[in-house]
Order: C-alpha cells, then structure tokens, then sequence
C-alpha cells in the first residue's frame, strides 16, 4: 500500500448532487493501454491510461485488469498527500492479478491532474470518486450489483484512506474500504483540544507546493490559524465538514482500519473514533495498529497489502474462507537480532477491539506541587515528535529503548511513580488528573508520559505528546488528561514518569511569559488489554521480520555502543578502496524482475562518482543496499573491505543524504546538526562539526533559524548534516533538487571540496549537465544492469557527434544541406559552427569532403559529444 507521505484525501459528492454537475465527465480520447508483463511469466496486466475531466478538472487515471475476459469486483486505490497514482501502481497491478478491476487516480492538484486542493471537499474530490465509480460501472469487466452499481471496494493510504471512508459515507455503491494511517476528524488532528499542531500544518502546506495550490477558503484558513498560533470556530468547522466524522452515521460497510503507532499527525485515537462509530452502524470492523507511520518506523507494506487483499476477497469476492485476520492486532517489537541488527516484530492478537481504556490499572505518583514558566515566545521549545526528520525513524527508537526527547529545566513538572514490581504492558491512553493554575488567563500544557530505566534513561514511547488547553486556569482547574495511546512494554524495575511542560516544538502555544504551578489529583491509570495476546513461535505467515527504517537503525547501533554484528572477514587488499560492488542482485519479494542483477563497479579515493541511468534502473535500491538499508539477494558490498550488512560497523565511515533532511525551523542551522550529532549518542568531539560546516560554506547564516533560509542553504545544511564526523565516504542523493543555477553551481563546489581532500563521493542526479562538470568518473545503469563506467572524459569523449568551425556563423539552409547529406543524421547551427551527429555509415573524411564541396569556410573538425548524447546512446534512448 502507498503509506508514505502526511496524508488526507478524498471525499466524494452524494449521488444527488452529481445529478447537478453541469459538465459531464468526458474521457480525452480513447486512452493508452498498456501490457505490463514480467521475464518471470506472471499473469500479464493490461493497463489503460485516461484523462478524465469534471467540472473543467482533468483527472489522470490508469485502469489495470490481468487474466481471462468476464466480470470481477472493481478497486479504487487512493494515494497519500503529495503523491500520485504512480505511488500505488504496484498494489493495483497485484490486485489485478488477484482478479480484479483496479483504478487509480492522481487527485485534484496532483501529479497530472488539475485543480485546486480540496482537502477531501465534498463538493470536490470525494464528488470525482463517485464520479469514478459511474465510470466503472460502465465497463465490461466489472461486475454490477444492480444498473450503474459496480461491486467496488476503496483503499489508500494517509489522504487516500480518508477519501476511502469518505466515500463510503457519500456513495452507497461503495461495499467495502480499507483506509490505512489516517484521520477520522482532520480538526481534531490539527487542532487538538484547541492547540494548532502548526509543524505538520506547515509541512502539508509545504508538500502541496504553498498555500496558493489550495482552495481560497483552506488557504486563509491556513493563513489565518498560522499567524495567530490559535485555531477558531470557523476554522475548526471548515475541517470538519470535510472529516469523515461529517458523515459518521452513513458509513455501513466492512471496514479495515490500519493505523500507525508511531503517528504524531493521525494518531491512533483516530482509528479508535472511526472504529466505535462504524461498529455503531452494525459494520464489521477490523483494526490493525502498524509499526510505522507518518513519524517513521516500518509501514510493513506487503503485509498489510496481504491483509487488504484478503479483506476485499471476503466482503467483494464473497469468498467466506478468506482468512481475514483476527479482530484486533498490533505488531510489537521483540528487540534488534544480534545477527544481523534488523528489527523483529511479533504480532498480538484479539478476538475483539479492546479500544483505548480496557482494563485500566492505577499506578501511583508522588512529586510535590511544581511551578515552570511558560517562557517569552515560547522558545525555546521542548521536543517530542519530529515531523520530517522523524521519518528516518526516530520515533521507533522508543520501542528499542533509546530515548531523543528534550525538556527544558525550568519548563516543565515531572511526577514519578514507584518501579514497577512485574512486567506491565500498556495499550491505550493512560490518563491522570491534576490541578493546573497560571498567572495568565489560560494556559496550554503538553502532557507525555516517560518510562524511566533503572539507570536514570527514559524514553517516550512512539515520541508522543498529548497537548491540554486550560480554560479560565487563573481561577485553577482540575483537568482529567488523555494521554496518547500507545503499546508499550514497562519492565520490571522501571518506572512511569507524568511531565506537564509548556512548550513542544510541533505546537503553538501562548508566546506571552506566565508560570503555571501544578499538582496531582489521583493516580494514572493504565489500559492494559489483557485479552490481547503475542503469537508463540512458529510465527503466522503474516508476522515478519523487517529491518528498521534506515537513519533509525545506524542511530540505535550507535547508541548501543557501536556494537558489532557477525559477518564475513574484512579483505585487507581492500582496506583502502571505498566501494567495491560485486555480481550485486535484488528482487523485491513479489516484484515481477530483478531490481538490480549483477551489477560490479568500484570506486577509488578522491574519485567524485556519478551514478545515473533512467527511472527504474536500480539507482536508489543500489543506494539502499550500499547504505545497509535493504539486504542483497546475491553478490556483495565491501566499504574498504568490509562486507555491508544492516549495522556493520563500517556504515559509521558513510554519510548520507537522500531524499533532503528535516530540520527544526526555530533553530539555528549549528543548532540543528548539534541537536543530530547528539540523537547518534556519539562523541561531540568525534562530529568534526567546524570542518564540514567550512566544506558546506554556509558562513555567518548558521547563527540564523533554520526557517529564515533559502532552499539552497537548507541543501547546504544537509550537506554539512550527511558531512558530521568527515564520512570517508559521502553518498547524496539528488542533492541540487529544487535549486536554482547559482544554488547549483554552490553545490557542485561543495561536492568537489569535500572529495578533494582525499574522501570519496557518490552523487546520484538526473542533471547531466551538472555530473559532467563535477564528477570525475561515471557508472551508468539501465534495467537493474551495468551499462558502462569509467572516467567521464572517457565516455564522453568517444562518440559519433562531431564539432565543425567555421570562419563565419552558418545559416540555416546551409544546415539543412548537411543534414541531408549521406552518412549524416543531423546538423544543428551552434554559436562556433555545426554539430553534426554521423550515422553509422559516416565518417569524418567524408564529411569533410562534402563540406568543401558545399563552400562550408571550415575551420576545425573535431569530436564532440556531451554527457546526454552519450547516455541516450548507452541506454537506447530509453531515459
């Protein structure tokens, strides 16, 4: 399933107001299909390519079936928030294989598709999915339930799961949904209890592209909540109207909530809303709490598509043996394997949803009435969850017992309870009463609760943090908190500790100074859900192993004392070459072919490599492997000598940067790599900060919040981040995406400072122009293959495109005339002459002789050929 970005789509317009639409959806054109077919024989997939247009709003559609002629249940597949129907290609494919009729979708504003971004208006996006589904019920392979009603399921991820609910409220053609990591109230996750969560607000405006790529009334809303810190009765109602908790009562089909742990933006209170309320209809309702989410961790992707296809073959296929799962279930995490340093997850079961209060136990604090400030500006503020830098999976690192919470002294009150006597596992949300006053009017609190080691460690589990707003608290209040559901195991001798602070990076809160004073009222209670049970080993099929997401799992080596995981011998004839790959292959489990098949190449010290080949060449799984993110099927990886593998001791000579780094707005750049170097648990003084910061050349911007910088700066400073200890090798992952040609031309100078003195450099990047200025050497992939490598000057250099000077320029009509001439494919005027691009039948004598013939006033002959000709010419033209 497509779990990947922040996410809300959807909704749909009633069938009634459709009746209303003044433009009829019309199809541009007959569309393209396409037979997607694999080296290894599965069933083909026929794909078919459309525009769709409602309203004057073109949708980009593809339309997957596989197998025989004959009716079968249709599948609309939605994706997450800054995506596209490209994002679920692969899940629609295996859907069709599995025999149905599958149809995605690129939503208003993204990908293709036009218009302005609705946030799941009704009167939008949800109206085009029904829109979708008239459309389906008019094609030959769909079955139908009745005229103009085809049998049809919807899924997604993130935005694209809560346009599935949606559409369950507003289309009563829709008979079965599977929603993945989404909202239920999209005011109650942006606004909770009154407190804008205005980091993740930010962070969608910014992946849609700025405020102006959404409807104007979203817009002001966004503008207006944002420059206040407080959110009003006309914003909260502008969100909630397109939730779907608008239409709670009319969603009456079965329903698979998946939902993530690791969530500070949809959190699991979410799914436990929408599950009471669909339960409430008389549907039938799974709920599945995953090991990822929008913070990061493990999505466990292919399970959960397993467990999808399973739902849809029960509740549209009608195949009452299809093992649906159990009523209940939540992965846990059982530790890092010593073997190989990847994650292990075991799943608990129920035959029933506990929800977030069952069996509740009262745990006891103690701590004395405390007063904090809530400082001026409220800065500096407390950290919790990191949205952006959070999905390298930092917040799965509370579940392995390494803790990247920050409180300010001063700032907050802490209660703690006696150590724990047993074993004690939590599932829900806890809560707890205390007596809050203020010397303001009102005060906010962000209440979180820490399991404290023996030893003095804490961690926050899943990084969550519960914000409170308190009314009139000049007069004190007592206020019964909630705090964030989670599943988490407290072992024996640890303890609980409640901190109430007042400030938290993710939030606005009140920038006037106040102190509050707080005090407890009664214990915390602890939901237990005793009935929910691990699974003994042998394991379901179901329950895998999966290696931690890839910045998390070199953090949580590092800061578990760099520890050392068997593997092969290191190759002392090696020991000074960067990189050596060898007969390297991957295939993703289910993939239809190889993502990467023998592939060999080698790099050597101060050499600056440019990995390039078109979309799907095997680029980025190469990385992934290299950086020990994902475990090769066959071949190997040694980094001056040593073998890769998931927590090799040798990552810790690799920095990287793929795919841009978080940061902290309101801190300073030298603040935000601190704040990095220090969630690694490694030495400050092994972090070489003042070196790489002089490589990346920020100057005097570094004292600067981060938010006040240019996208250039913000790559520079990623750059720096990827550069903290002088990595001996350095991997970046189109590092000038988004920059301008100054930014570029910076960038480039970085790359080839830091490979100047004597360390390595691999630069992935579809600017060719920008790899043959920096790079000295080249590795071209096509197919998952090695096309070529060697020196840039090498393969460029050769070629079949020449250079002619002329005294005096050349005109058109004379162009055309060589262009013509046999053994030439082209001619083409430039600022010193003619290229000429010879077929395979030309030669440079020749053409030269027919140049004279012509009284072309040549000058020089001489090879020429840019970096893109020769790719084109290596890869067939495929880029």
């Amino acid at each position: 399933m497509d779990l990947r970005l922040p996410g809300l789509r959807g909704p749909r317009r009633p069938r009634r107001l459709l009746a209303a639409v003044a433009a009829v959806a019309v199809l541009a054109g007959a569309g393209t299909w396409t037979a997607v077919a694999s080296d290894d024989g599965p069933t083909p997939v026929r794909r078919a390519d459309r525009v769709t247009t409602v309203d004057g709003v073109r949708l980009d559609t593809s339309y997957f079936t596989a197998g025989p002629s004959g009716r079968r249940p249709a599948v609309l597949l939605g994706h997450g928030f800054g995506g596209s129907k490209d994002d679920v290609r692969r899940q629609a494919e295996d859907l069709a294989r599995d025999g149905y009729a599958v149809l995605t979708w690129s939503a208003r504003g993204f990908g293709e598709s036009t218009g302005k971004i609705g946030l799941n208006d009704p009167k939008a996006e949800v109206a085009d999915v029904s829109r979708l589904i008239d459309w389906l019920a008019e094609q030959p392979q769909v079955r139908l339930d009745g005229a103009g009603d085809p049998r049809v399921g919807v899924a997604g991820a993130s935005y694209g799961g809560a346009v599935s609910l949606l559409a369950a409220g507003y289309d009563d053609r829709v008979d079965a949904i599977a929603p993945a990591i989404t909202y239920w109230n999209l005011a109650d996750a942006l606004f909770p209890d009154g407190v804008f969560k205005k980091l993740w607000a930010g962070i969608f405006v910014n992946t849609a592209g700025g405020c102006a790529e959404f409807e104007p009334t979203l817009c002001a809303m966004y503008e207006r909540v944002a420059e206040s810190g407080t959110p009003d009765p006309a914003a909260r109602a502008l969100l909630e109207e397109r939730s779907p908790s608008a239409v709670a009562d009319r969603i009456k089909v079965p329903t698979l909530l998946v939902q993530g742990q690791t969530d500070s933006l949809f959190t699991l209170a979410q799914a436990d809303a929408a599950a009471r309320a669909i339960r409430a209809n008389g549907a039938p309702v799974d709920v599945d709490w995953i090991a990822g989410g929008h913070d990061g961790g493990d999505l466990e992707g292919d399970r959960v598509q397993a467990r999808v296809t399973s739902w849809f073959d029960r509740y549209l296929k009608g195949e009452k043996s299809a093992d649906t799962g159990p009523a209940f279930r939540v992965s846990r995490t059982g530790g890092v394997d010593s073997t190989d340093g990847a994650a292990l997850l075991r799943g608990a079961s129920a035959d029933r949803y506990p929800g977030l209060t069952g069996d509740p136990r009262p745990i006891a604090l103690t701590g004395r009435e405390q007063s904090f400030a809530n400082p001026a500006g409220a800065a500096p503020p407390a950290v919790s969850a990191l949205p952006g830098l959070g999905g390298g999976g930092l917040s799965q690192l509370s579940s392995l017992g390494v803790g990247v919470s920050l409180d300010f002294p001063g700032q907050f009150a802490a209660f703690d309870s006696a150590p724990v006597t047993d074993d004690l596992r939590i599932t829900g949300s806890p809560t707890a009463t205390v007596h809050v006053t203020s010397t303001s009017k009102d005060a906010v609190l962000f209440a979180k609760v820490y399991d404290v080691g023996p030893n003095g460690t804490r961690v926050l589990p899943a990084q969550l943090v519960t914000p409170v707003r308190v009314d009139n608290a000049e007069a004190g209040q007592d206020v019964t908190i909630t705090l964030p559901a989670i599943d988490h195991d407290l072992d024996k001798g640890h303890r609980l500790r409640l901190v109430l602070a007042s400030t938290d990076l993710g939030y606005a809160s009140p920038v006037t100074p106040a102190t509050y004073t707080v005090s407890l009222k009664g214990d915390l209670n602890v939901p237990t859900a005793p009935g929910v049970t691990t699974a003994a080993a042998p394991l379901p099929s179901w329950v895998w192993w999966l290696p931690l997401a890839g910045a998390g799992l070199a953090l949580v080596l590092l800061a578990t004392g760099r520890r050392r995981t068997a593997g092969p011998a290191p190759d002392p004839e090696l020991a000074e070459v960067p990189l050596q790959i060898t007969d390297l292959a991957k295939k993703y489990a289910g993939g239809e072919r190889y993502s990467v098949r023998d592939l060999s190449f080698r790099v050597e010290q101060g050499q600056v490599l440019g990995l390039l080949g078109p979309n799907g060449a095997g680029k980025t799984t190469t990385l992934r492997m290299l950086m020990g993110l994902i475990t090769p099927d066959g071949g190997e990886i040694r980094v001056f000598g040593h073998a890769i593998r998931p927590g090799a001791a040798v990552l810790s000579r690799v920095g990287a940067f793929v795919e841009g780094a978080g940061f902290l707005p309101h801190l300073s750049g030298r603040e935000n790599l601190e704040l990095y170097w220090r969630a690694t648990g490694r030495p400050a003084e092994d972090a070489h900060l003042d070196e790489a910061l002089e490589i990346a050349g920020l100057g005097d911007a570094l004292a600067r919040a981060v938010r006040t910088y240019s996208q250039g700066m913000r790559q520079r400073l990623a750059i720096a981040q990827a550069m903290l200890g002088l990595p001996d090798l350095l991997i970046l992952d189109e590092p000038t995406n988004g920059l301008d040609p100054p930014q570029i031309r910076e960038m480039r100078e970085v790359m080839i400072r830091y490979a100047a003195a004597g360390r390595t450099v691999i630069v992935s990047s579809h600017l060719l122009s920008e790899v043959e200025q920096t790079c000295t050497h080249l590795v071209v992939m096509d197919r998952g293959r090695l096309v070529q490598a060697g020196p840039v000057a090498e393969i460029v250099g050769s070629g079949d495109t020449l250079l002619v000077g002329t005294a005096v320029p050349v005109e058109e009509p004379v162009a055309e005339k060589v262009a013509a001439l046999p053994g030439v494919t082209s001619a083409t005027v430039t600022d010193d002459g003619l290229l000429v691009r010879l077929a395979a039948d030309g030669s440079a004598p020749r053409l030269i002789a027919e140049l004279v013939r012509l009284d072309v006033p040549v000058a020089s002959v001489g090879p020429h050929r840019r970096l893109e000709d020769a790719f084109l010419t290596l890869i067939g033209g495929s880029a």
